[in-house]
């Protein structure tokens, strides 16, 4: 077959070059060898280049010819060579446009029509015109096709965005990573304290921040006037996992063989569009407390470091000192439209069990849910002159039922309704950024949702807590960060828990340079203090240096 094909692309183009008027029959129209090669190209004798060649060659050796014929012919045969090298220039114009969506050129060999002269390149370039015209036509079309992917403008920090047709496809996220130093200063250990103070070791660590890594995936669409959405949030750390009642926030496993830990803390669905509000079904961030967690500076950096001998997925930035943890909570809620700044979210919520995270039988616990949690929040965002203003209040309600400890009968049926409360505000005027924020509970407890909220005697503790932050931008890049702040937990009536910590408090000094708009550069002090409701107290330092990376 190919030694076949070789003749007759030979013959071909012997026959090109043979194609003069003074060896063509002179009947022979200047089209029929155009003719020949669209039959042998349809029958899959020639390559397209082969094809685009030997129809190149013809129009310059029959080029002169037809312009002889022409001006000899008279009226007849002018009008009939013009015809034939007119088609022929169109064939070429068209077959150039229509490989484009077929088949390439060969390797190395670009299409050259030859010089023309005058005439044809006016007239060629007015085919060409019109063949580019069309088929940019057709492209436009083809770019609204539902089989068409298209990349939107890429925004640093709001992920990459591809458009499949009516679906966008969103991933974003972060990765980070510092060497964490924490030198306790000495005390005795207090039950519930966030301080490690009386672990009697400095300890040098390489961890993720308040942030662990995040992969988040996001399918967005438009259906029968409905915005819709799916996503799907990975969070993986950098150290070792270690099982326990936190899962991958647990404190992790320093030893060889070990492997990270994977968070999936995030799956969820919305639907709704600016006019009617927005449902929510899924796992994600919980309301109360979000805007707290949200607007900390330590989100991007290290805070308190917590279990730094054995650090888990995640620090405690300003949890537990400042404000109580929101969560990432199966939920099912409801976000109105935003109406003049104002916007409201409520929603059911997965109950959570009450948590002796002090231990040693100080604090009741609780396994028994007949109704979900209930949270809710308003947001109020305006501007007054360059002052750019956001005001936040939220609620939390839940009914804790089976309250057990060692002063409870396992069948005393003891409960306990845990309620709290909480307003933040932050302020944004030219370089400066401020935020303050306070919360107060009954049945709360500190640090986590409900952890030590109940007194081992079934009565409810109060809890409340504040931090104060604020922000200098020294330069577009260059941003300094202080911050304070405080979390108290108080005694339930009839207690008396000397050892049960009181006060969480913690000092935060950071330094952020903006090294591209992907990397950034973090450095920090954090000094951490806890105190007990007896003598009991205990102090530690940490310094932290490290990168983050948001995309």
């Amino acid at each position: 077959m190919a030694s076949g094909k070789k003749a007759l692309v030979a013959t071909v183009m012997a026959a090109s070059v043979a194609g003069s008027p003074a060896m063509l029959p002179k009947a022979a129209l200047a089209d029929d060898y155009s003719d020949l090669l669209d039959v042998l190209r349809a029958k899959g004798s020639l390559t397209k280049h082969e094809y685009d060649t030997l129809l190149a060659k013809h129009v310059r050796h029959s080029a002169p010819a037809q312009t002889e014929r022409a001006s000899s012919g008279g009226r007849g045969g002018s009008g009939s060579g013009r015809t034939a090298a007119a088609g022929t220039r169109h064939r070429m114009v068209a077959h150039a446009g229509h490989g484009a969506g077929g088949d390439e050129y060969e390797p190395g060999i670009k299409f050259d029509p030859g010089a023309e002269d005058s005439g044809m390149r006016a007239e060629s370039a007015a085919e060409r015109a019109e063949a580019s015209a069309r088929s940019a036509e057709e492209a436009a079309k083809s770019l609204k096709g539902n089989d068409v992917v298209r990349v939107a403008k890429y925004v640093p920090g709001k992920g990459l965005t591809f458009m499949a047709g009516p679906i966008n496809i969103n991933l974003s996220g972060f990765v980070n990573g510092f060497y964490t130093y924490n030198s306790p200063a000495g005390g005795q250990a207090v039950a519930g304290g966030v301080s490690t103070g009386s672990s009697g070791f400095d300890s040098s660590a390489v961890r993720n921040g308040l942030l662990p890594a995040g992969f988040v995936l996001k399918l967005s669409t438009v259906q029968r006037g409905m915005d819709i959405s799916a996503v799907l949030g990975m969070y993986p750390g950098i150290d070792n996992a270690k099982n326990g009642a936190f899962n991958a926030n647990t404190g992790g496993s320093p030893v060889g063989l070990g492997t990270a830990g994977i968070d999936l803390r995030q799956v969820y669905v919305t639907f709704g569009n600016k006019n009617i509000g927005t449902f929510k079904v899924g796992r994600d961030l919980a309301l109360f407390g979000s805007d707290a967690i949200l607007n900390d500076a330590t989100l991007l950096s290290v805070g308190a470091s917590g279990n730094n001998a054995a650090p888990g997925n995640t620090s405690l930035g300003r949890i537990g000192v400042g404000y109580v943890y929101a969560d990432w909570i199966p939920q099912i809620s409801y976000a109105s439209p935003t109406i003049h700044g104002f916007q409201g979210t409520v929603g059911i919520f997965q109950p959570l069990d009450e948590f002796n995270f002090a231990g040693g039988d100080l604090s009741a616990s609780s396994e028994h849910h007949s109704s979900p949690m209930v949270q809710g929040k308003v947001t109020y965002d305006f501007k007054v002159g360059e002052v750019q203003t956001r005001i936040w209040a939220s609620f939390l309600i839940q009914h804790q039922q089976g309250l057990q400890s060692t002063l409870l009968n396992t069948d005393s049926r003891k409960g306990a309704m845990a309620e709290a409360g909480d307003i933040g505000t932050k302020v944004t005027y030219g370089p400066l950024e401020g935020v303050a924020y306070y919360y107060r509970g009954s049945g709360l407890g500190t640090t986590g949702l409900f952890f030590d909220g109940v007194g081992q005697n079934g009565r409810k503790r109060a809890s409340e807590g504040y931090y104060v932050q604020g922000a200098y931008h020294v330069t577009k890049r260059l941003k300094l960060v202080g911050s304070y702040g405080v979390s108290n937990l108080y005694q339930a009536p009839g207690e008396n828990s000397p050892t049960l910590v009181r006060r969480n408090q913690s000092e935060v000094g950071a330094v952020f340079y903006k090294l591209t708009d992907w990397l950034n550069l973090v450095g920090e002090y954090t000094h951490t203090s806890s105190a007990a409701h007896g003598p009991y107290k205990e102090s530690d330092n940490t310094a932290a240096g490290g990168v983050i990376l948001l995309f």
